[in-house]
């Protein structure tokens, strides 16, 4: 007898616990056929052609990513990349540098933070000053706002008296006149002039990513929006090349998005013209059974929908606007969206009520698996809504409906998720108090509502089932980030800031299962997400065993070593800086 490779001299994860006696694996034709002790390991599998000595490392099933938008994450680290600038100053160098490296016509990339900018939006006259000649159009981290310069304003004839639309708006002076920041559905009115993405660029761009991503130890993953959205085509048409090719390594999924101009009218063309995706991209071996739904915003432009109005804290004189004015600091407010009668801002609903029960019962009926972005209180009671109108009306269905992000939960709501088998889909990373936390959220949403956010514990408490994602290129996909989060409630870059609720932690264990067996199977990868025998052989190698580490040091802990169904996608060189 003689394995493929053996893994000896560590401890195992099996995607539950830590297997307590295992300490060796054997991998065969792409499954794991053999897990115990070293001697028992070695007595059932033989020799091997390959060794891996885990010297006292923890091996653990390969990760899941339940919400990552990889193919924009992978564009953008090919573009003008800001995700890892911290600082108003070395966020405009990293743009001039770029500017002046290409010839493109168009400025582009994104992964700004609002937090670097006074109030959180940037102005159109920061990008003037260093590329005066050229539009630029780049995306906040989370993707919901886009800063842009003079140049794109003038392209797309955008002045005082451009409306704002329906599901968004934009940043204004006091003369009305754009500032430079568009909201959700206005970054629209520039987007379109973007020279298209071609089917090269998103090839690029997911080949980029997925070398990213395996280097953090994600073998599979759940594309969050496979559509048309700030500008970015569907990219399925990337994820069929690839997979024809043979070049699709990871184990992807991906999620059909629901545009916002859905009505009662259109459903049934929807729900057809989904079921024919999904064949389409099914017969290239790409797997698409869910469907994304973006019911809100986020709540520190005041997009996400919220039971009770926003508060308006006091404004500041600056350039870049204050927490919750809306516009710039010299007094200029926004059209509010959505607004009560009495003028009370309580954020965005993309879809009307009725719409979104409609649609999330069609598709529910039609067999996908309902994909809910939700932030604020009122988006969450509203989607759970949905699902529960789907769920009475579709009884023989068994969909794997999750809701993702889930920052702040009215309390009444905590229970209903295990009733109604909604899994919590946890971007953990940011259940922290960090500056956009303190200085743009809390403000806007109060000290009663700032203690419902992100509550994992009372969740879980109720009967919950978690997994867990990045939501890449918003935040890092390295899942020990988020998992340090998950269980510390704090993260190191903030040393000073106290821990966000710490009663809402949870244990090392339960988080890495949620990233491990519970991300598998939201994605109905029903046989990944364990190390045992007869399963596939997607496995990591860490650089140490977390388990054995003060919980303050969860954020060092990285990937040295990556298989999936047997085979190497990635193995950390000596020297190599974690990304």
């Amino acid at each position: 007898m003689s394995a493929d490779w053996i893994f000896h001299s560590g401890r195992i994860f099996d995607g539950q616990r830590v297997h307590p006696t295992a300490t060796a694996v054997a991998v065969t034709d792409g499954r794991i056929t053999a897990l115990g002790t070293d001697a028992e390991v070695r007595g059932s599998a033989g020799t091997a052609a390959e060794t891996v000595d885990l010297d006292g490392r923890l091996l653990t099933p390969g990760f899941t990513d339940a919400h990552v938008h990889a193919v924009y994450g992978g564009v953008e680290r090919l573009g003008c990349d800001l995700s890892n600038i911290s600082g108003l100053d070395a966020v405009l160098a990293c743009i001039a540098i770029y500017a002046e490296s290409t010839e493109k016509p168009w400025v582009t990339g994104g992964g700004w933070h609002k937090a670097d900018f006074p109030g959180g939006y940037p102005t159109r006259e920061l990008l003037d000053r260093i590329v005066p000649d050229r539009p630029v159009y780049l995306i906040n981290a989370d993707h919901h706002s886009a800063w842009v310069n003079t140049r794109a304003l003038e392209l797309a004839g955008m002045d005082a008296t451009t409306p704002d639309p329906a599901d968004g708006w934009i940043e204004r002076g006091t003369d009305g006149f754009p500032t430079g920041t568009l909201h959700e559905g206005a970054m629209d009115l520039v987007n379109r002039l973007l020279p298209p993405l071609t089917d090269e660029d998103l090839c690029g761009g997911l080949l980029e990513a997925q070398r990213y991503l395996h280097s953090v130890g994600v073998t599979g993953w759940q594309e969050a929006i496979l559509g048309s959205y700030a500008g970015y085509p569907d990219a399925s048409s990337a994820y069929r090349t690839l997979a024809g090719r043979g070049l699709l390594t990871g184990r992807a999924t991906g999620a059909l998005w629901v545009p916002r101009t859905t009505t009662s009218d259109n459903i049934a063309e929807l729900v057809a013209d989904f079921e024919e995706r999904r064949r389409a991209n099914g017969a290239a071996g790409f797997v698409t059974t869910s469907a994304k739904i973006m019911v809100d915003g986020v709540p520190e432009n005041r997009t996400a929908a919220m039971l009770d109005p926003y508060l308006r804290p006091c404004r500041c004189g600056n350039a870049g606007g204050s927490v919750g004015s809306g516009g710039s600091g010299d007094g200029a407010s926004h059209a509010a969206a959505d607004q009560d009668a009495d003028g009370d801002d309580r954020g965005l609903l993309y879809l009307p009520k009725d719409v979104l029960t409609d649609v999330a019962t069609a598709l529910d009926a039609a067999g996908f698996d309902l994909h809910l972005h939700v932030i604020g209180d009122r988006a969450v009671r509203d989607g759970l809504d949905a699902v529960e109108h789907a769920r009475r009306s579709n009884p023989h269905t068994r969909g794997r409906h999750h809701m993702a992000h889930l920052q702040i939960i009215h309390p009444d709501d905590i229970a209903r998720f295990a009733a109604l088998d909604v899994t919590v889909n946890a971007q953990a990373l940011w259940a922290c108090n960090d500056d956009q936390m303190l200085e743009l959220t809390v403000p806007l949403i109060g000290a009663e509502r700032a203690a419902w956010q992100y509550p994992f514990g009372s969740l879980l408490a109720a009967g919950a089932v978690m997994a867990m994602g990045s939501d890449w290129p918003v935040s890092t996909p390295d899942p020990w980030q988020a998992i340090h989060v998950a269980v510390n409630r704090t993260y190191p870059a903030y040393p000073d800031a106290p821990p966000l609720l710490p009663e809402q932690a949870v244990s090392l264990q339960t988080a890495l299962s949620s990233y491990t067996a519970g991300s598998a199977w939201l994605n109905r990868n029903d046989d990944g997400g364990a190390v045992a025998v007869g399963k596939p052989a997607d496995l990591v190698v860490l650089n140490a065993d977390p388990f054995r580490l003060d919980p303050g040091e969860l954020h060092t802990v990285g990937t040295d070593f990556t298989m999936i169904a047997g085979v190497p996608v990635y193995a950390r060189q000596p020297q190599e800086a974690k990304a």
